[in-house]
Parts: C-alpha cells; sequence; structure tokens
C-alpha cells in the first residue's frame, strides 16, 4: 500500500521519536490498544485517548491508569473531535477503526502524523529492549504469560505485552529492557497498515508455536500468512525457537534457516517434550537442549500447555539457566483468563470457560479438560464467532474435533462469514453430521436456547465446557454468571 499523507511506519518513528511528546489513542479501549497506551506512558510520553464506549475489563483498567479517557462519540456530536486531536504530536489508530469511515476521515485531514499501535511500540518502545516475540495460530498468549512468570519467578524483571486478562498484572509494562515478552499475532495492523503486527516489533528473538490456517478474513491461504514471516524473518536477530509438528514451520525452516539459531521441538523432533505423566495433578516431562536431557515437572496439564511451557523453557535454557532453576519456577504456575479457566458450578456441574475457536484448539482443549475431569461427562458449547470460524472453512474439522466431548450445544452465528471466496458454517449440517456419528448435538439462536439445554444437562457428573472468544449469544452477559457458585 502507499503510504497516506502523515502516515509513519515504525522506521519512521524511531527516526524522530524525540518530536513526539503527546499521542493520543485512538479508540484506546482495545486489548492491544491499552496496553500499548500503558507501555507509552511508562516511556514518559503523555497519553490521552478516546473510544465510543470503554466496556470491561480494559475500560475499568484504563479508568485506574490516570489516562485521560474522551468520549469520541461526544466530541463528534460537538464537532470537537479535530481541535482535540490537534493538540498532539501523533495520534495511534486502532485497528477497528475501517477504511474511508468518518473516523478515518477525521484523523487523516487533522493534520497531524498518525500510525497504527504496532509502529508506535515498534518505533518508540522496542527498539533498545531485548524483545522476545511469541507468535503461532495457537498458544500465544499463554505461552507469552508463561514467559513472563518463569522470568519474574526467577528473580528477572521482564517486560510484557499480553493480549489477555491476567489476575494481578497490568496487560503490559516494559520492565528492565533485558527481556521483553510480547504477544505478536499475525493479524493486521490498521486500515492503512495491511500487514502483520509482528513485523513492526523489532524482534530480537521469536517462539513460533504453531502454523496453519487462520484469519480467513484477510488471508487467502496459508500461503499468504507464511509471507508475513518470510517478510520477518530477515530482521530476527537473535533465536528462532519453533515446533516442527507444523509442516509450515517445518517448510519456513528450510527455506530460510540461514542466519538464527533455530532450536525445534515436538513429537517430529530429538528435542521432545517427551511427556512421561499427564494427571489431573500436574505433568512429568523431558526436554533435550545441546544434546543434553532435562526432566521437567508442573502443576500444567494438557498436552498443548506443556509443548508452550516446553518453547519458554528451550528459550530459558539458551538464556544459560539451569534446570533447577527452572523446575522450581514452573512449579505453580497460573494461565490467563479465559484459557481453561473453571469459572464455577451451575447445578452442580464444573463450568469452564475457554478461548477456543479452531478446530484444532478445540480438540486439545477437549483432551486436557478429559484428563482433568476423567471421570466426567463433557458438554461442549461451542460459539465459532471468528470470522474464520463462522465461515465453512472447518466445517469437516469441527466435526471430527467436536467428536472428543459427549455432546455439542452449538451456537448459531449471529453474522455472516467475512472469509473470501467461502459461505458460512451452516449450523444445521454440522449437528447433523455429529448426531449420524452417534454423538448428541443442539443447534441454539441465543442465550435462553443455551440454558435450555445446560438447565436439562447440567449435574455434578457432568463438564460445560464453554468455548467463545465472545460472549457465546450473550451467555455471559446473562443471569447464568450470577449463578454460578464458586
Amino acid at each position: 500500500m502507499t503510504p497516506l499523507l502523515n502516515q509513519l511506519s515504525a522506521r519512521d518513528l524511531a527516526l524522530k521519536k524525540t518530536q513526539f511528546k503527546r499521542v493520543f489513542i485512538y479508540r484506546i479501549c482495545g486489548t492491544g490498544m491499552g496496553a500499548a497506551a500503558c507501555l507509552l506512558k511508562e516511556k514518559g510520553l503523555h497519553i490521552e485517548g478516546g473510544d465510543v464506549r470503554f466496556y470491561p475489563p480494559m475500560g475499568d483498567y484504563l479508568k485506574s491508569t490516570g489516562i485521560p479517557l474522551h468520549d469520541l462519540a461526544k466530541l463528534v456530536e460537538k464537532n470537537e473531535i479535530t481541535s482535540l486531536l490537534k493538540k498532539f504530536d501523533l495520534i495511534v489508530v486502532g485497528n477497528v477503526v475501517p477504511k474511508g469511515g468518518p473516523d478515518a476521515k477525521t484523523i487523516e485531514e487533522s493534520g497531524v502524523p498518525f500510525c497504527s499501535f504496532p509502529a508506535a511500540m515498534g518505533g518508540l518502545v522496542l527498539g533498545d529492549i531485548n524483545v522476545i516475540g511469541v507468535a503461532g495460530t495457537h498458544g500465544k498468549t499463554t505461552t507469552t504469560y508463561l514467559m513472563t512468570q518463569i522470568f519474574s519467578n526467577i528473580g528477572q524483571n521482564p517486560g510484557h505485552f499480553i493480549g489477555g486478562v491476567i489476575d494481578g498484572l497490568p496487560p503490559a509494562t516494559l520492565g528492565d529492557g533485558r527481556y521483553f515478552f510480547i504477544e505478536s499475532d499475525e493479524y493486521d495492523s490498521a486500515y492503512f497498515e495491511k500487514f502483520s503486527k509482528f513485523r513492526s516489533y523489532s524482534l530480537d528473538n521469536l517462539i513460533l508455536t504453531s502454523l496453519e490456517f487462520d484469519h480467513g478474513d484477510i488471508f487467502d491461504n496459508v500461503e499468504q500468512i507464511k509471507d508475513q514471516f518470510r517478510m520477518a524473518f530477515p530482521e530476527i536477530k537473535k533465536t528462532v525457537i519453533a515446533c516442527a509438528d507444523y509442516p509450515e514451520i517445518v517448510n519456513l525452516k528450510s527455506e530460510l534457516d540461514r542466519k538464527n539459531q533455530w532450536i525445534m521441538y515436538g513429537d517430529q523432533k530429538q528435542a521432545g517434550p517427551y511427556i512421561e505423566s499427564l494427571s489431573s495433578a500436574g505433568s512429568l516431562f523431558k526436554l533435550k537442549y545441546q544434546g543434553k536431557e532435562y526432566s521437567f515437572k508442573t502443576n500444567l496439564v494438557g498436552k498443548h500447555n506443556i509443548y508452550n511451557l516446553s518453547s519458554a523453557l528451550l528459550f530459558a535454557l539458551s538464556e544459560g539457566i539451569s534446570s533447577e532453576t527452572l523446575n522450581r519456577a514452573i512449579a505453580n504456575l497460573k494461565m490467563v483468563k479465559r484459557r481453561q479457566e473453571v469459572r464455577g458450578s451451575y447445578n452442580g456441574a464444573v463450568v469452564i470457560d475457554d478461548f477456543a475457536h479452531h478446530p484444532r484448539a478445540v480438540d486439545l482443549t477437549i483432551d486436557s479438560i478429559r484428563l482433568k475431569f476423567p471421570n466426567k461427562k463433557i458438554w461442549v458449547v461451542l460459539d465459532p464467532a471468528s470470522a474464520t470460524a463462522r465461515s465453512n472453512v472447518f466445517q469437516k474439522e469441527f466435526v471430527s474435533a467436536l467428536m472428543k466431548g459427549d455432546g455439542t450445544i452449538l451456537a448459531k452465528p449471529e453474522r455472516s462469514s467475512t472469509v473470501k471466496g467461502h459461505g458460512n458454517l451452516d449450523g444445521a449440517l454440522l449437528v447433523s453430521d455429529l448426531k449420524s456419528n452417534g454423538h448428541e448435538s443442539y443447534l441454539a439462536t441465543n442465550a435462553p436456547e443455551i440454558l435450555g439445554h445446560l438447565n436439562r444437562l447440567a449435574n455434578k457428573d457432568t463438564v460445560l465446557l464453554i468455548l467463545s472468544n465472545s460472549t457465546c449469544l450473550g451467555l455471559w452477559e446473562s443471569d447464568f454468571v450470577k449463578k454460578l457458585e464458586k
């Protein structure tokens, strides 16, 4: 894309960083935007922000930071938005601002330099610290949080940028600069910057947990996602740690293994992890690094959690940290909210909230819950709300994944798919295919219908595994939450 007038890249910002003292965050209440605002404030810049709604949890957190917040709708109504923007040296634009819309027009015509939040991060925050990006189709948020905990537990003062809600931690903080862990997703950066966020992050090291097709609203195929990594890899200065169980990662390595030190792990490589035991109480596993085998024990449960943890441990080993120190650091790790989070009980059933919305994530999450609750029947409530999940891209794959559970309630997507070249997920067909395989299944079109099924199915012998990256047709905003017993 040809840059717009006054649009700045991460490189532009790095060259002119002393010129930016006052920064306005346009649509500040997004998870990434709010976290970026906190880091820019920590860097000593004067930060203010605006949005149309300050919804929790980020809205509540931002109000606690002392950052001045503005109601954009009221400013537009009073015709005061342009005069406010002109008081700033830079506008950081959220990805929710659409091309050609009134917000974009206001920003472009203000005369104030503007950029995406990844560009602001790369140009104003990350250029002079050791940045470890965590990328991949699955496990980015969890792995970033695990790395932050591990390095904190061993006495370091790491910085982090995590796209999730974390008990006891801000969404982002700078730390001392020696280690900065950042969730590095492949989604594009802004309406004027149609490339992956991680390409702006000034990465020194990269963890690549997985790579397969997703985000069908912006990518046509997995090769286009790989193109983003192809563009990023030459800029990565040090180590790449990647899972060899994904053919697309192996292909990338064969193309690009010229400059970086690569450390591979997974079932297909001798590095492991070799999982000795998985139980509801924790996991024992082994890893190989530079020809030596290391044993680890953690409270985490589930194969995919051990894989995510293994990538963090391999990075720590590459930094010279002993396995004895690491074993102490991983004994009692926490998970991000909405990642296998037990929310309480309902009519005696254990209620678990999880973010999974891709078939592989659904498959692995059910496996983990089965391990944790081996004697209970698992009812899966799947809300396929993401652009790709509500398309028919994964129509057949969802059937295979959901068969891992004992029964399914499918929340019918409220919106049509925006994936190019594909139709909508056929919920009725998915439920029919599950039933034809002897799998009890129901299609629900609203929260009361979901709740009706839960009222009938929930008991002390069941787990209600609610998989949604949204509100599950409003279930998480209904009286259902109030009735959960802690």
